[in-house]
């Protein structure tokens, strides 16, 4: 298998997968992956991490379906299921091919925050060996949409 270089989706700060405040992702039942804690704004941009067709597609989440069968998972916050779309706008189509750096979602960290929500935004490489992710990037550091985030071998 190639390795891939994924982008970060979003800019925040980094934090492990297991600070996210669901077992789900914080005890890697999906998969393995990183958490970014988004800037505190009332808009942002998410970005494509790597060339891929969108699969699974909601106003708060995404599953990008890569080369060599890989699909990573994008979650904008926790819970977020339940604002059923308010917040979110999607710029993409399920289906639609897309190239590392596109613009397939803007939200609100602030509105999001402001239902009582947490905006932590779990990355997560579906079914994916742990081993097999690198993270380019320490904890606590920040990351800007389209820095390198994660190497998938």
């Amino acid at each position: 298998m190639t390795t891939l270089r994924l982008l970060s989706p979003l800019s925040g700060v980094v934090r492990p997968v297991s600070a996210v405040p669901d077992p789900v992702f914080a005890e890697g039942m999906v998969g393995p992956g990183v958490a970014i804690e988004p800037q505190h704004v009332q808009t942002q941009t998410v970005l494509a991490p790597a060339d891929g067709v969108i699969g699974a597609l909601h106003p708060h989440a995404f599953a990008l379906e890569l080369s060599e069968g890989r699909t990573i998972l994008v979650h904008l916050g926790i819970d977020t299921v339940g604002l059923a779309g308010q917040g979110f706008t999607l710029h993409v189509d399920g289906g639609q091919t897309v190239r590392a750096g596109d613009r397939l979602v803007t939200w609100s960290p602030v509105d999001v925050s402001a239902a009582g929500l947490q905006t932590i935004c779990p990355v997560v490489a579906l079914q994916a060996d742990p081993e097999a992710l690198t993270l380019l990037l320490s904890d606590g550091e920040t990351v800007h949409a389209g820095d390198p985030l994660l190497d998938w071998a």
